[in-house]
């Protein structure tokens, strides 16, 4: 399993998330910042739980990102 969070208060709305990985991440029609689709709120952090098969996608996502928001780690 793979954990994926997003701190989406900082999040600049680039798109480049959406490019690496646009299954999990999708721009907010509300307020142009990018979402993290099936993310639950905790505190401003916004995290999911997804199979193996993202991780090379959303770990793009996460070195694309110009504000360092997001963060793919493996789980046990």
């Amino acid at each position: 399993m793979i954990r994926i969070t997003q701190q989406r208060a900082k999040c600049i709305g680039c798109n480049a998330c959406v490019e690496a990985a646009h299954h999990r991440w999708r721009i907010s029609r509300k307020d142009g910042k990018c979402t993290l689709v099936g993310g639950i709120d905790k505190k401003g952090f916004f995290s999911v739980l997804v199979g193996d098969d993202e991780y090379e996608d959303n770990l793009m996502a996460a070195k694309h990102c110009p504000v360092n928001i997001i963060k793919v780690e493996k789980t046990k």
